[in-house]
Protein backbone atom coordinates (compact mmCIF):
# COMPACT_ATOMS: atom_id res chain seq x y z
CA UNK A 1 0.00 0.00 0.00
CA UNK A 2 3.36 2.47 0.58
CA UNK A 3 3.53 2.71 -2.96
CA UNK A 4 0.37 3.46 -3.96
CA UNK A 5 0.40 6.15 -1.27
CA UNK A 6 3.32 7.97 -3.10
CA UNK A 7 2.05 7.64 -6.10
CA UNK A 8 -1.16 9.01 -5.36
CA UNK A 9 0.97 11.83 -3.32
CA UNK A 10 3.11 12.05 -6.75
CA UNK A 11 0.34 12.50 -9.27
CA UNK A 12 -1.63 15.32 -7.13
CA UNK A 13 1.72 17.73 -6.57
CA UNK A 14 1.06 20.75 -7.84
CA UNK A 15 3.84 20.78 -10.72
CA UNK A 16 2.44 17.34 -12.21
CA UNK A 17 -0.97 19.15 -12.34
CA UNK A 18 0.55 22.43 -13.67
CA UNK A 19 2.24 20.18 -16.39
CA UNK A 20 -0.42 18.11 -17.34
CA UNK A 21 -2.41 21.51 -17.74
CA UNK A 22 0.26 22.78 -20.04
CA UNK A 23 0.69 19.67 -22.14
CA UNK A 24 -3.34 20.45 -22.80
CA UNK A 25 -2.96 24.13 -23.25
CA UNK A 26 0.60 23.34 -25.85
CA UNK A 27 -1.69 20.50 -27.81
CA UNK A 28 -4.69 23.34 -28.28
CA UNK A 29 -2.28 25.95 -28.92
CA UNK A 30 -0.67 23.89 -31.26
CA UNK A 31 -3.81 23.09 -33.17
CA UNK A 32 -4.86 26.79 -33.53
CA UNK A 33 -1.03 27.67 -34.82
CA UNK A 34 -1.50 24.72 -37.32
CA UNK A 35 -5.05 26.20 -38.71
CA UNK A 36 -4.10 29.72 -39.34
CA UNK A 37 -0.50 28.63 -40.56
CA UNK A 38 -2.37 25.99 -42.96
CA UNK A 39 -4.83 28.47 -43.77
CA UNK A 40 -4.24 31.55 -43.86
CA UNK A 41 -0.42 31.57 -43.74
CA UNK A 42 0.46 29.18 -46.37
CA UNK A 43 -2.00 30.37 -48.97
CA UNK A 44 -1.43 34.08 -48.79
CA UNK A 45 2.28 33.18 -48.62
CA UNK A 46 1.51 30.70 -51.87
CA UNK A 47 -0.12 33.57 -53.65
CA UNK A 48 2.77 35.72 -52.79
CA UNK A 49 5.48 33.25 -54.80
CA UNK A 50 2.94 32.82 -57.87
CA UNK A 51 -0.43 31.00 -56.81
CA UNK A 52 1.56 27.93 -55.46
CA UNK A 53 -0.08 25.20 -52.96
CA UNK A 54 2.10 23.77 -50.86
CA UNK A 55 0.10 20.93 -49.86
CA UNK A 56 0.60 19.54 -53.50
CA UNK A 57 4.33 20.42 -54.04
CA UNK A 58 6.40 16.99 -54.08
CA UNK A 59 8.88 15.86 -56.14
CA UNK A 60 8.67 11.93 -57.79
CA UNK A 61 11.75 9.48 -56.94
CA UNK A 62 11.67 6.44 -58.39
CA UNK A 63 8.50 4.88 -56.61
CA UNK A 64 8.45 7.36 -53.65
CA UNK A 65 6.85 10.53 -53.26
CA UNK A 66 8.64 13.37 -51.18
CA UNK A 67 5.95 15.88 -50.36
CA UNK A 68 8.54 18.74 -49.20
CA UNK A 69 5.99 21.43 -48.70
CA UNK A 70 3.96 19.58 -46.09
CA UNK A 71 7.56 19.93 -44.26
CA UNK A 72 7.78 23.84 -45.37
CA UNK A 73 4.69 24.43 -43.65
CA UNK A 74 5.87 21.96 -40.30
CA UNK A 75 8.34 24.55 -40.32
CA UNK A 76 6.50 27.33 -40.51
CA UNK A 77 3.91 26.04 -37.68
CA UNK A 78 7.36 25.23 -35.42
CA UNK A 79 8.67 28.89 -36.16
CA UNK A 80 5.48 30.82 -35.35
CA UNK A 81 5.18 28.33 -32.22
CA UNK A 82 8.57 29.71 -31.44
CA UNK A 83 8.04 33.02 -31.76
CA UNK A 84 5.03 33.59 -29.69
CA UNK A 85 6.19 31.30 -26.97
CA UNK A 86 9.10 34.07 -27.04
CA UNK A 87 6.91 36.20 -26.58
CA UNK A 88 5.02 35.19 -23.80
CA UNK A 89 8.28 33.77 -22.17
CA UNK A 90 9.31 37.43 -22.71
CA UNK A 91 6.32 39.27 -21.13
CA UNK A 92 6.78 36.75 -18.24
CA UNK A 93 10.26 37.29 -17.02
CA UNK A 94 9.51 41.06 -17.36
CA UNK A 95 6.37 40.58 -15.34
CA UNK A 96 8.61 38.95 -12.36
CA UNK A 97 11.47 41.27 -12.88
CA UNK A 98 9.32 44.44 -12.02
CA UNK A 99 7.87 41.78 -9.42
CA UNK A 100 11.26 41.31 -7.41
CA UNK A 101 12.13 44.87 -8.00
CA UNK A 102 8.99 46.00 -5.76
CA UNK A 103 9.56 43.08 -3.75
CA UNK A 104 12.59 44.06 -2.57
CA UNK A 105 12.80 44.95 0.69
CA UNK A 106 14.18 48.30 1.80
CA UNK A 107 17.56 48.74 3.68
CA UNK A 108 16.93 48.89 7.26
CA UNK A 109 18.38 51.97 8.69
CA UNK A 110 20.80 50.48 10.84
CA UNK A 111 22.67 49.13 7.90
CA UNK A 112 22.80 51.79 6.24
CA UNK A 113 24.39 53.41 8.86
CA UNK A 114 26.79 51.35 9.68
CA UNK A 115 27.60 51.66 5.68
CA UNK A 116 27.79 55.32 5.87
CA UNK A 117 30.30 54.89 9.01
CA UNK A 118 32.44 52.26 6.83
CA UNK A 119 32.64 54.13 4.11
CA UNK A 120 33.93 57.28 6.21
CA UNK A 121 36.57 55.23 8.04
CA UNK A 122 37.78 53.94 4.78
CA UNK A 123 38.63 57.19 3.78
Amino acid sequence: MGMMKEFKEFTFKGNVIDLAVGVILGAAFGAIVGAVVDYIFMPLIGILIGGVNFETLSVKVGEAELKFGMAISAIIKFLAIALFLFWVIKAINAANRKKSEEESPATPEEISLLREIRDTLKK
